[in-house]
C-alpha cells in the first residue's frame, strides 16, 4: 500500500520460506534483487496452492529506498564526510551522528531501474542510464568531468555497494505512483552539489535528488527518516524545493483558471 512505511531487514527468518519478488512480505534488504527460494515449501502442491504462492511472489510494483552509509567502499569519501560531520556538529553544539547516502530501486510496469546520483566515472553514462548531469562545488568547475555529478535511471541496474545498506523501507507498492518517480527522473534539479543554491538551509546532494523525486511524486514522508542515530544531509534542500515547485505549478494552475473563466 502507498506510504506503508515498511521496514526490510537484510536477512530473512531462519526456518521460514523465503521470497524476494516486491510484493511478497518476506522480502529482504539487498536480496531483494536476487530470486526467490523456494526451499521450505511443501514438496507436493496442487495447481490451486501452487496459484495462490505464484501470486503473492509475483511482481508488480514497489519503490524501495535504500539507506546506505556514506563512503561505503570509498575510503577518501567516508573520511572526509567523517571531518564535515565532526565540523557541523561542533558548530551546532551536537554529538556527531553517521552520515547516510539514499537511493532506489523502483520496480514498475516499465521494467525494474535503479535511481541514484553518483560522480561520473566516464564519458558512456548512457550505459547507466544516465538523465542528468550537474556541477560539483560550483557551476564553473562543473566544465570538468571531475566536478561533475550524474542522476541515473539504469533499467536493471545495480548500486554498488547496495551489499553495505543499513536499511530499506518500501515508501510504495502503487504501479502508478512508481511509473510516476520514474517519469519525474529528468527533471530533478540539477543544483551545484555541496552548495544551498535555493537558500533551504540544506546542501544539495545525492539525498536531495532522493527526497525530491519522493516529494514531487505526492508520497508520504512521515515514515520516511535515516537509521536510528544518523543524519541524512540535504534531505530537506529536496523536500523545500519540491514544495516550492508545487506551490509555483498550483499557482500557473489557478491563474490558468481565473484566465479561462473570464469572458
Amino acid at each position: 500500500m502507498p506510504g506503508t512505511g515498511r521496514f526490510v531487514h537484510a536477512e530473512a527468518t531462519r526456518g521460514e520460506p523465503t521470497c524476494s519478488y516486491p510484493m511478497c512480505s518476506q522480502r529482504s534488504g539487498p536480496l531483494a534483487l536476487s530470486p526467490p527460494i523456494a526451499s521450505g515449501f511443501p514438496g507436493r502442491m496442487n495447481c490451486q496452492e501452487r496459484e495462490t504462492i505464484d501470486e503473492a511472489c509475483q511482481p508488480s510494483a514497489a519503490v524501495d529506498l535504500y539507506w546506505i552509509p556514506l563512503g561505503a567502499g570509498q575510503h577518501v569519501v567516508r573520511l572526509s564526510g567523517r571531518l564535515f560531520e565532526a565540523i557541523s556538529a561542533r558548530v551546532q553544539r551536537r554529538r556527531p551522528c553517521d552520515l547516510y547516502h539514499s537511493a532506489l530501486v523502483v520496480v514498475a510496469p516499465e521494467g525494474r531501474f535503479v535511481i541514484e546520483q553518483t560522480p561520473v566515472p566516464d564519458t558512456h553514462g548512457e550505459r547507466r542510464g544516465v538523465v542528468l548531469e550537474g556541477p560539483v562545488g560550483s557551476r564553473l568547475a562543473g566544465r570538468f568531468r571531475l566536478f561533475r555529478y550524474e542522476v541515473r535511471r539504469w533499467r536493471d541496474g545495480v548500486i554498488p555497494d547496495i551489499a553495505e545498506a543499513v536499511s530499506s523501507m518500501c515508501v510504495t507498492a502503487d504501479p502508478a505512483q512508481a511509473s510516476q518517480i520514474l517519469d519525474l527522473v529528468p527533471s530533478v534539479p540539477a543544483q551545484v552539489w555541496g552548495r544551498d543554491e535555493s537558500h533551504t538551509g540544506d546542501m544539495w546532494n545525492s539525498n536531495s535528488v532522493i527526497s525530491w523525486l519522493i516529494a514531487s511524486a505526492g508520497l508520504e514522508l512521515g515514515g520516511i527518516q535515516p537509521p536510528s542515530g544518523g543524519r541524512a544531509p540535504g534531505w530537506q534542500a529536496g523536500l523545500e524545493i519540491a514544495a516550492r515547485d508545487a506551490a509555483r505549478a498550483l499557482g500557473s494552475s489557478r491563474k490558468a483558471m481565473v484566465a479561462s473563466a473570464d469572458p
